[in-house]
């Protein structure tokens, strides 16, 4: 069993073992599980519980509720984004009722009797599979990733792992607890400097530093674990910042954001002017690729709906993703509607149509046979 994909995306081929659009050696060959565990993966995917989303068919005069606001250090961002799209959708004649995310939200949205959640909400607490659990709970189709998808994409280093399972090149890097902070020189070894460190469960570029020495990596990965006790201290990759919006499970499109800074941190997305390039400065095979990649992320996470997917493409040109936001930003600052007006798709058709795709889990048990035994010993029981 391989675990590269023969065709992804946009027809782009892939090696059997590498990467989408990689030439396969022996050499830059990503190294394979034992057949033993992909058999053991393999079974684990076909008996799991396995999320399938249910859509849910909404007709003008639906209400529809907007959460908006949040727990977390992304309230302020999750509040312009929630009321932007309430007034996008108002635009379009649906009834909206705005939901102020916070303790005793199931309450607020058993009172609110709305027939489907649009989610505005960013970060921890919102985009990480709880309030999607709730929804569940309540049986009120929601907008965006499932469950289990939003909790997989917003742990960046469980994330991580899956995307290198299906041979997705991400930084190399590693995990420091609060605890583990003042001890980081002896996990950080030959990973280097300059390297990139930022919570290891957020969004929306808080708590990121560019560390380009020994003495700033402790106060760096102080400052990450202040949002979720957790840092994730990566290699820094150098090259373009391009991020991929999907829209319907199918690429929307691609932007290139040029830095006047070295890090594209929070005050660089909201508060800084940057340019960006509509499509990216990428021959058409490499991006084809990049959107390749995308959709593989996209897939890997088992997302739905729609997703911003954020890369490097280095000047070695090797394409690197650093991760999937499965409820990005829908400000007027924000990156996804930027690639949807390039598209020709105006704001509040891009909002009707995200709510389109609202969608329940519904959570199946496949059927499948147990895998053959490996040969060799066998552990007793007792």
């Amino acid at each position: 069993m391989r675990l590269g994909l023969r065709t992804v995306g946009r027809g782009v081929r892939t090696c059997g073992r590498g990467r989408p659009g990689a030439k396969c050696s022996k050499l830059d060959a990503a190294p394979q599980p034992c057949s033993v565990a992909l058999r053991v993966l393999r079974h684990a995917y076909a008996v799991a519980l396995v999320p399938r989303p249910r859509k849910v068919s909404l007709a003008m005069g639906q209400r529809i509720g907007v959460l908006m606001g949040g727990w977390g250090e992304e309230k302020e961002i999750s509040l312009k984004t929630g009321e932007a799209v309430a007034l996008a959708l108002e635009s379009r004649g649906h009834s909206v009722t705005r939901i102020l995310a916070g303790p005793g939200l199931d309450q607020s949205v058993r009172a609110a009797q709305i027939d489907v959640a649009f989610l505005a909400l960013h970060g921890r607490m919102g985009e990480d599979g709880k309030v999607q659990g709730l929804l569940e709970v309540l049986g009120i189709p929601y907008t965006g990733a499932g469950v289990l998808a939003s909790a997989l994409a917003m742990n960046k280093p469980f994330a991580k792992k899956l995307f290198r399972l299906h041979n997705l090149e991400t930084p190399s890097g590693y995990v420091v607890r609060r605890a583990q902070a003042s001890q980081v020189h002896e996990l950080h070894l030959d990973l280097g400097f300059p390297c990139i460190v930022k919570p290891a469960h957020g969004g929306s570029s808080v708590g990121v530093s560019l560390v380009d020495g020994p003495d700033a990596l402790v106060p760096a990965v102080e400052l990450a674990c202040r949002y979720g006790g957790e840092a994730l201290v990566e290699r820094q990759v150098v090259g373009r910042e391009v991020t991929v919006g999907i829209l319907g499970g199918e690429v929307l499109g691609a932007c290139e954001i040029g830095l006047s800074d070295a890090l594209f941190d929070y005050r660089a997305k909201y508060e800084r002017p940057a340019k960006y390039h509509l499509p990216p400065r990428l021959s058409p095979t490499r991006l084809a690729n990049v959107e390749a990649m995308a959709l593989a992320a996209f897939h890997a996470l088992g997302c739905r709906g729609y997703a911003r997917v954020d890369f490097i493409c280095s000047d070695a040109k090797n394409d690197v993703l650093l991760e999937v936001n499965t409820l990005p930003g829908l400000t007027s600052a924000s990156l996804l509607p930027k690639v949807a007006k390039a598209q020709g798709l105006e704001y509040p058709e891009l909002c009707e149509q995200i709510l389109a795709q609202a969608a329940l889990d519904d959570v199946l048990v496949a059927d499948a046979a147990e895998p053959a035994v490996a040969s060799g010993r066998r552990r007793r029981a007792g």
